[in-house]
């Protein structure tokens, strides 16, 4: 995957990058692996806006990603690459030997006519797209899809490029690093997928105008000292005046710009070894 860049025809233009979109191979998605995709707006059932920034956008189908792998010990051929809308990754389309196809996430390095397998043994091969438990994948490799929760599918590290790490494993947890830093246990009989996730290039695409931000679906956001007082904390104030308050709010009073916003006390506390950064 690479980045193409755009000729100045417009100032927007000048600085603008998108996916040249290489990797992909077919550019229909397929039929019987998606599902419609419903906007809310950010409104709940009486129509009133209680998520921020959201609206409009292109429409979208939503491609049913199976996170599960549960097919095992059956080897499948990529059919195809495809591009997703609702994900950073790229998507790899399976076919099995019974005729059955199933959507995954597209690791670095995988291509059509490549094979793939799930599966509970310690024989099968570590390579890219291979689906094992955490328990028979060697320390150092990079992994993604990962299961929190035994059968429950895949949860974490999803994203475009993003990767973890096995770093040891010690009783019935293995340690592994999270892109984040975060170092976390999780149970050695959860399944993870081998490889880092393709379209590694994402985060350097430059989205040169405000209006492609609209067709992704977002809406603007307003600076809180930019408002009056009567609808943010930070509002009002003579000509260009600062936030006026030392410790930064959200428009509801709850402290923000580096707080931290998590329980004092949760449940995967004892599943963490160490904070991310």
């Amino acid at each position: 995957m690479g980045l193409k860049k755009f000729k100045p025809t417009t100032h927007s233009r000048r600085w603008m990058s998108g996916p040249d979109f290489k990797e992909i191979t077919k550019f229909e998605p397929e039929k019987s692996l998606t599902a419609p995709l419903k906007k809310t707006g950010g409104r709940n059932v009486y129509g009133r806006i209680t998520t921020r920034h959201i609206g409009g956008g292109h429409k979208r189908l939503l491609r049913l990603i199976d996170f599960k792998r549960n097919i095992l010990d059956l080897p499948a051929k990529v059919a195809a690459i495809e591009y997703d809308p609702n994900r950073s990754a790229r998507i790899a389309l399976l076919e099995y030997p019974n005729k059955e196809k199933r959507y995954i996430l597209s690791p670095v390095g995988l291509s059509v006519g490549n094979e793939v397998i799930s599966s509970n043994s310690k024989d099968i091969e570590i390579k890219s797209g291979n689906c094992l438990p955490l328990r028979f994948i060697p320390q150092g490799t990079l992994i993604h899809n990962i299961e929190l929760v035994k059968g429950k599918g895949g949860q974490i590290v999803r994203s475009a490029g993003s990767s973890a790490q096995i770093m040891a494993k010690e009783g019935d947890f293995a340690h592994i690093r999270l892109p984040s830093g975060e170092i976390r246990l999780i149970d050695l009989d959860c399944h993870a997928t081998i490889g880092q996730l393709s379209n590694i290039e994402h985060e350097a695409i430059s989205i040169g105008k405000a209006g492609r931000v609209r067709w992704q679906g977002k809406r603007p956001t307003v600076r809180g000292l930019a408002m009056n007082p009567v609808d943010h904390p930070h509002g009002g104030g003579e000509g260009k005046s600062g936030q006026g308050n030392p410790h930064p709010v959200s428009p509801w009073g709850q402290p923000t710009k580096g707080f931290k916003t998590r329980k004092k006390v949760k449940y995967s506390d004892q599943f963490i070894l160490k904070r991310r950064k």
